[in-house]
């Protein structure tokens, strides 16, 4: 009773933290739209997130959100391909089973798209791009002259495809779950990022066939269920912020990032990866 006492008396007696220049205040964060949520359950009981990018893949999420509504994930889909430092990938592993109605077919590629429209960017060239930096709608960005990508860093969600011509249309999907593959930007429709339970991906054992891909079907991971946020009851909906990028705040953050600070850090970097600088997204508290 003593010791509780007194670690009591002490927490009251040790001021807070001053607030960093950094730090987010309560308007620092935004809603995610509910269509841009889709939530995939596993059999084993776990299951991940997604955040959609419809403003940067819009034919692929509009392929995404369909096969969502027909439940097309629901049955004869798996994780069946876990590489080690590479990707998780999903879908049909057999690659037969037919798409729904509304699925389109000869989409555009969307790897890129006209830019720049960064509000924010880190201070060094990116070794991929001339610049990286921030959406105001909280996304990571590459680009170059007038155009712009999301960049392949560790969560984004990507679209497996065939050769090109293929594109992919949405159905077979797959995260980054190691070092980021970089020279995949501009070479696949990125679609998204995991903003939740990306553990329950990269920890799956690894492939024992090549590329990773599970050798036999026992060793898949069965999906029980994708739905979009907003096909779900209203009472049972997971949501999401993303931090704001357009105030002092956060470009405060990025100088955090690019020169971390001691005690730890005795030499600051002078820069950073975008990869290692991914916009920050939250469950939304309470």
């Amino acid at each position: 009773m003593i010791t509780a006492l007194l670690a009591a008396a002490l927490a009251q007696a040790t001021p807070a933290p001053a607030p960093l220049p950094s730090d987010p205040v309560a308007s620092d964060w935004v809603a995610v739209p509910d269509d841009e949520i889709l939530v995939f359950t596993l059999a084993n009981g776990h299951g991940f997130t997604l955040r959609l990018a419809p403003a940067y893949a819009p034919a692929h999420v509009a392929n995404i959100r369909a096969l969502a509504r027909a439940r097309w994930w629901d049955s004869a889909t798996s994780v069946y391909r876990v590489q080690d430092n590479y990707v998780a990938q999903w879908g049909d592993a057999t690659e037969k089973k037919p798409l729904v109605p509304g699925v389109a077919d000869g989409i555009a590629a969307e790897y890129d798209m006209a830019g720049p429209s960064a509000v924010a960017r880190l201070a060094k060239r990116d070794p991929y791009a001339e610049w990286a930096g921030y959406s105001a709608d909280g996304w990571p960005l590459a680009g170059s002259g007038v155009r712009q990508w999301l960049p392949h860093c560790y969560g984004m969600v990507g679209v497996a495809r065939d050769l090109a011509p293929s594109v992919g249309r949405g159905a077979e999907l797959y995260t980054v779950i190691g070092h980021a593959p970089r020279a995949l930007d501009r070479n696949i429709a990125v679609v998204g990022r995991v903003v939740d339970g990306i553990e329950w991906l990269s920890s799956l054992p690894r492939g024992t066939g090549e590329l990773g891909f599970y050798a036999t079907p026992a060793e898949r991971s069965p999906i029980v269920s994708a739905r979009l946020a907003s096909d779900l009851p209203a009472a049972t909906r997971p949501h999401f912020q993303y931090r704001a990028t357009r105030n002092p705040r956060f470009t405060a953050w990025i100088a955090g990032r690019e020169n971390r600070i001691p005690p730890f850090f005795a030499v600051p970097a002078g820069g950073a990866d975008i990869c290692n600088a991914l916009p920050p997204v939250r469950r939304t508290p309470g």
